[in-house]
């Protein structure tokens, strides 16, 4: 968006919203500027428009299977019986004999 057709307006807010306006606009990555007319879009006809946040079970669910299946994984991989370096030689085995 070009800057000349941007209209400068000030506002005064809470110190807390001070404070949540910089640390979202750092985690994204943004300047608070843009945060603040992001925000303003997603105001629709006079009702807030919220981004969905997640279900916090649910993704408490889904981090406790993601670490069932790397606990999972680190216990077969120990008893698999065979190493890469086994393969490798195999391999190279029959390669060599051929």
């Amino acid at each position: 968006m070009k800057s000349g057709t941007m209209i400068r307006k000030q506002v005064y807010i809470e110190p807390r919203h001070d404070r949540m306006l910089k640390r979202r606009a750092s985690q994204r990555g943004m300047t608070e500027a843009q945060l603040i007319r992001e925000a303003l879009d997603s105001v629709e006809g006079g009702t807030v428009v919220r981004r969905r946040e997640g279900d916090a079970a649910a993704g408490r669910k889904a981090l406790a299977f993601m670490r069932s299946l790397s606990a999972l994984r680190r216990k077969t991989s120990s008893d698999r019986g065979w190493t890469r370096e086994s393969l490798y030689e195999d391999r190279i085995g029959r390669w060599t004999k051929s």
